[in-house]
């Protein structure tokens, strides 16, 4: 499917999807879900266990980059 083709199918303009593309915070979260769904991409999934295997494949993916990408952990002072 051509970009044009999911912009025709979702009702929206070329460069809304444009924008999607590219992670504009300011598209509206409807065209955004709309657009994913046409793609099949799940949105939300209730099941933890194929979550935990998302967040183990992610984390596994991150592994691989070299450290100084690696996104810092910032410890959680909730002792409150």
């Amino acid at each position: 499917m051509t970009a044009e083709d999911l912009a025709d199918r979702a009702g929206i303009s070329r460069g809304l999807l444009q924008r999607i593309e590219k992670g504009n915070l300011k598209c509206q979260i409807g065209a955004v879900f709309e657009a994913a769904t046409l793609v099949g991409i799940k949105l939300f999934d209730a099941d933890e266990s194929t979550l935990n295997t998302m967040i183990r494949h992610a984390e596994e993916k991150i592994s691989l980059l070299p450290k100084h990408v690696h996104p810092g952990r910032k410890v959680v002072d909730d002792d409150f």
